[in-house]
């Protein structure tokens, strides 16, 4: 009874052993694998086959990370509170480097995205942070990519989501915009008005040199006010104009 007690428990811990030995890794998938604690070399994909006890195998997804970055209070280089939010796009290049240089490069990227993204921002206005997301996206993946090769890992992208201002700050901007509108209007305003006045110069600088050019535009101003019968209207004829029409009655 006991030699079958005891056959039975080798023959469950060969399964066992023999279980261990091979492993399958996904087409995204790596094993890091180690040698009695000392690395040895990275697997995969495919059907991998391990010495049971003397190695050991660390799984690493190579497929791209969406890591949201929680809510960050900034203050801006104008000393504007506001709290910001981003998503980071990340992937392993080195999985031996992911495992070995640190300890969980999930949460450490996490961690340093957050302080990054404080640190990046601070540097700008509130302006700069609002009308320019495009550049400070660019800067923040610079300073992150740097930072993440020595753990094996590639930033590709970040994505600022929101910039929450509180209600006072929104008022400010509102009444800043409205003003700009005004200051605007008001310049496009004095320009019409400046080339207005520009041509209605050259106007009369030409009606002057042309006394027959005055005439016809009194004969116009008469014509386009004939055909209002409602009010009396008493229009000075030029003198010029009296001589040409007495010069014409008194030629034969």
């Amino acid at each position: 009874m006991g030699l079958e007690i005891g056959v039975g428990a080798l023959v469950a811990l060969l399964i066992v052993l023999l279980v261990s030995t091979f492993r399958i890794l996904r087409e995204y998938e790596r094993g890091v694998v180690f040698q009695l604690g000392r690395f040895w070399q990275v697997k995969g994909p495919g059907l991998i086959l391990l010495i049971p006890v003397v190695q050991q195998m660390v799984r690493v997804d190579l497929r791209t990370v969406v890591l949201d970055v929680p809510p960050q209070d900034v203050i801006t280089r104008d000393n504007v509170s506001v709290k910001v939010n981003a998503v980071l796009y990340f992937r392993v290049l080195d999985p031996q480097k992911a495992i070995i240089q640190v300890e969980d490069f999930l949460m450490a990227t996490s961690q340093l995205a957050q302080t990054t993204l404080r640190a990046v921002l601070g540097k700008h206005e509130l302006d700069e942070l609002l009308a320019e997301r495009e550049r400070l996206n660019m800067d923040i993946q610079q300073v992150l990519d740097a930072q993440t090769d020595a753990w094996g890992i590639k930033v590709a992208n970040v994505e600022i989501k929101h910039v929450d201002l509180n209600e006072s700050m929104v008022r400010a901007i509102a009444k800043q915009a409205e003003a700009e509108r005004e200051r605007r209007a008001k310049v496009i305003h004095a320009e019409g008005e400046l080339q207005a006045s520009e041509k209605l110069m050259q106007a009369a600088e030409m009606l002057g040199r042309q006394p027959g050019a005055m005439q016809l535009r009194y004969m116009q101003t008469l014509s386009s006010i004939a055909g209002d019968k409602t009010s009396t209207i008493v229009f000075p004829l030029p003198i010029e104009l009296l001589k040409g029409m007495a010069d014409l009655s008194s030629k034969p």
